[in-house]
Formats: structure tokens, C-alpha cells, sequence
């Protein structure tokens, strides 16, 4: 036979043990959550890293196209140089 006492102890022990499962299913829900906000936002990080890999990418070939496609500057001086010194051995003979 069980006494009052041991029959409260047994029905409090097994309200705590129901309490301590809900606040466990409940804890397993919001961890579930977090992991899915995770997932999403490592997702979200890898999909914006291969954007931005792109977009360099891109960058770069077309700062390239521009360094193909813009005068040699060493070449235009010295073009410039030799017109120069063409007019002035013009204007000395022309004397």
C-alpha cells in the first residue's frame, strides 16, 4: 500500500516529468528554427559570394578590354616627339 505522501510525491513527480517534456519539445521546436534561419543564411552567404564573384569577374574583363583598347601613352609621346622635330628641321631648311 502506498501512503497519501507517496501517492502526492508520485503525482507531483509526474507533473514535473510532463512539464519538463513540453519545455523539451518546445526547446527541440525553437532549435529547429535556428537551425532552418542557418541553413537560409549560409544559402544566402554562399549564393551572394558567387554574385559577387561574378560581378569581379566581370570587372576584370572589362578593365582589361580597356587596357587593350587605349592608346599606348609611351608611343603617342614619342610620335608627338618626332612630329615636333619634323616641323622644327622643316621651319630650319624652310629658313
Amino acid at each position: 500500500m502506498t501512503s497519501p505522501e507517496q501517492q502526492a510525491i508520485a503525482v507531483e513527480l509526474e507533473r514535473l516529468r510532463g512539464i519538463t517534456e513540453a519545455n523539451f519539445a518546445r526547446l527541440h521546436g525553437r532549435l529547429d528554427v535556428v537551425l532552418q534561419r542557418t541553413d537560409r543564411a549560409e544559402e544566402d552567404v554562399r549564393k551572394l559570394r558567387e554574385d559577387h564573384n561574378q560581378d569581379l569577374a566581370e570587372l576584370r574583363a572589362e578593365v582589361e578590354a580597356l587596357k587593350r583598347g587605349r592608346w599606348p601613352l609611351p608611343a603617342v609621346g614619342a610620335l608627338t616627339g618626332l612630329g615636333a622635330l619634323a616641323v622644327a628641321v622643316l621651319q630650319y631648311v624652310g629658313r
